[in-house]
């Protein structure tokens, strides 16, 4: 064999198995990247500091159940200082962008005066709306992760007990808000 030839074929063959390690390495980062990203859709607890996306107000202020929405493209949690919020953003008609997940506080578990952790997927939760319990914004939608826990709630504080795909829209609709506070 020509030393020219071999020359040609041994850089082929390097190039060919760099090549190789270069795509093995891009699948094994892709794969790490699915990992982090299904992690990051999980649902994590607000820090003191931690603010309602919509008004600006301290979670940790306020009792009643909070909520959160990780939306694709946004590396930043969403967060709610209350289910009614939460659920007025999911259900708005003209909410486009692409949900990655939605939680809700169980409160059958959390405690109603200072709520942390019992995070349950918001889709997959019950609420009760037109109880005499109050959230930060006032009447709110009480989360629970069990139809045994909502039904308790109901028979302790009243109100009526529904499923997500039960929800509409004018059901938890903000448009009340601070035009309607007479206190400000």
């Amino acid at each position: 064999m020509n030393p020219d030839t071999s020359l040609i074929h041994r850089r082929r063959l390097l190039c060919g198995c760099a090549g190789l390690a270069g795509l093995a390495a891009l699948s094994l980062a892709g794969c790490g990247q699915d990992d982090a990203t299904s992690q990051a859709q999980g649902p994590v607890d607000f820090e003191a500091q931690s603010s309602c996306s919509l008004d600006g107000m301290l979670l940790s202020d306020y009792p009643g159940p909070k909520g959160q929405i990780r939306f694709a493209q946004v590396a930043e949690v969403q967060w709610f200082c209350d289910t009614v919020e939460l659920l007025s953003t999911l259900l708005a008609p003209e909410q486009v962008r692409a949900v990655l997940s939605a939680h809700v506080q169980d409160m059958g578990q959390a405690d109603w005066e200072q709520p942390r952790g019992h995070w349950v997927d918001a889709r997959q939760a019950l609420y009760v709306l037109g109880s005499r319990r109050k959230g930060s914004m006032g009447p709110t939608a009480a989360s629970f992760a069990t139809e045994a826990g909502a039904q308790a709630f109901v028979q302790q504080h009243g109100g009526r007990m529904l499923r997500f795909a039960e929800l509409q829209p004018a059901m938890v609709d903000l448009s009340g808000g601070a035009q309607q506070d007479t206190r400000m």
